[in-house]
């Protein structure tokens, strides 16, 4: 049924849903200004990347737009270092990290949820507070401890600090807290046990936040360069970022056209991923804001 308020939404023009005109330019102009901020430099090094051997990158005289465009840069990355090899590895560890974060993490997170056990409340205040401590802060400790075990120089003393993480808990938890009681509690009355309910019943409604531990836990290893550095001894073993990052070296002739092409190398596989899951992220997002 057609209301009077209906009548004149649809006789009101179509900006004035949104806003007078003058919202609309404000509004528009931050949303090309935060655009220019986080696309600019992705496609500053694009465009030096393919730029000509004659060009400049830097410098007064250099031009946004290659004059001629070549793929240069990309060969010679790939003839001169193993980046097949980094790939590999920083594969690897992303997949271990992956599998840990979210067989704890979920696990974690739903026992959180659960009320009425003790020191449930000493562990969620637990997990905040270490959350307040940056990685810097506790880097030697780290250091010493996976030396302790053997694993310098070895893929699994890389994956070992993103076994699980504090906020991937959190997230978990919030997305269970979501589930209504009364749904768990029919379950409980046709039989179903704790894992039945785990399984059956809180997993597939948090689907939305399993992708965000995902995504968010393949970009951190993926893009993580400082704890690499210090573990890591052999270029067989190196990651990514690491292994791209020696091309800066004077080994290499310092190319800083290799440099710009080994940066969109290693964030393309990050890119490729977010395009692809944008729309279940940001609903994950949403629906793990929920009584966080």
């Amino acid at each position: 049924m057609t209301t009077a308020v209906d009548k004149r939404r649809r006789q009101m023009p179509r900006w004035r849903e949104y806003g007078r005109p003058r919202e609309l330019v404000v509004r528009y102009l931050l949303l090309v200004f935060v655009l220019f901020i986080t696309v600019g430099p992705l496609l500053w090094q694009l465009l030096s990347s393919l730029k000509g051997a004659g060009e400049d990158v830097f410098g007064a005289g250099a031009s946004l737009i290659p004059h001629h465009p070549s793929l240069r840069a990309y060969r010679e990355v790939f003839d001169q270092v193993p980046v097949w090899t980094y790939i590999r590895n920083s594969v690897l560890v992303a997949l271990l990290s992956i599998t840990s974060q979210l067989v704890f993490s979920t696990m974690a997170g739903y026992m959180l949820s659960k009320p009425g056990w003790k020191g449930r409340k000493l562990v969620w205040i637990v997990l905040l507070a270490s959350m307040m401590f940056p990685f810097e802060s506790i880097m030697v400790s780290l250091f010493l401890s996976v030396r302790d075990m053997g694993l310098v120089d070895n893929l699994a003393g890389v994956w070992l600090p993103g076994f699980v993480a504090a906020i991937n808990v959190l997230i978990m938890r919030a997305a269970f807290l979501a589930v209504p009681r009364e749904i768990e509690d029919a379950a409980m009355l046709d039989g179903a046990g704790e894992w039945k309910r785990f399984r059956y019943l809180y997993l597939p409604s948090a689907y939305g936040a399993i992708l965000v531990v995902t995504i968010n836990t393949f970009i951190s290893a993926w893009d993580d360069f400082l704890w690499p550095l210090i573990v890591l001894r052999t270029e067989g073993h190196f990651t990514l970022t690491l292994g791209l990052a020696r091309l800066q070296s004077s080994s290499f002739g310092y190319d800083q056209r290799m440099v710009m092409a080994g940066s969109v190398i290693s964030v393309i596989p990050v890119l490729v991923l977010f395009v692809i899951t944008q729309r279940w992220f940001y609903k994950g997002v949403s629906s793990g804001a929920v009584k966080l």
